[in-house]
């Protein structure tokens, strides 16, 4: 593929993902009342998806733009440990959905990330968050698929999978921001 096919590729994913553009101000709002109110953040993916996946945590926990308060927020794929244990004992399936059913709770919010949307850890740990009473979010390359329908609502983006995957780096930017605009002003600088 060509530099100029793959960035005409890209331009069609952003464009999917500015027509997403309420979906991630609703977002953003949903879990500042969350995270104000003690709940947290989980996130996983794999591959690139779990470096963008642990890019949103730290983003919380550290700051995207303004300076204000930690939020707790935890990449799940980060936890190698966790991970590795999991997978030896109960299968790769699991590595997700076990530490969901560990850490989640009803005030949480899980976000999921795959460009394919068929990951079946991922799908797993929807599971495991819906039981758990968490939000389940995910971000994906096109749908129909499966983990689309294992969530409580999806940002699908068009192309393929490595424009989608460029595109979910925007993704969590604006979600960021989404989220930072929506904290009180009582949040929003650490004094």
């Amino acid at each position: 593929m060509s530099v100029e096919a793959h960035l005409n590729g890209l331009a069609q994913s952003l464009a999917g993902l500015r027509a997403q553009a309420p979906r991630l101000t609703r977002w953003g709002g949903v879990l500042a009342r969350r995270l104000t109110d003690g709940g947290r953040l989980l996130a996983a993916g794999n591959g690139g998806s779990a470096a963008e996946a642990q890019h949103l945590t730290a983003e919380l926990v550290g700051r995207f733009r303004d300076d204000r308060r930690p939020f707790s927020a935890i990449a799940l794929c980060a936890e190698s440990s966790s991970v590795t244990a999991i997978g030896n004992d109960y299968g790769y399936e699991q590595v997700f959905a076990r530490q969901v059913t560990a850490h989640a709770r009803p005030r949480d919010v899980v976000v999921l990330l795959s460009t394919s949307g068929r990951s079946p850890n991922l799908i797993e740990a929807a599971k495991a968050a819906r039981q758990a009473g968490a939000h389940v979010w995910a971000m994906t390359g096109p749908t129909p698929n499966p983990l689309a329908e294992a969530v409580d609502d999806v940002l699908a983006l068009p192309g393929d999978p490595a424009n989608v995957q460029e595109a979910q780096l925007v993704a969590v930017h604006a979600l960021c921001s989404a989220f930072e605009a929506a904290l009180p002003a009582s949040e929003r600088r650490v004094s």
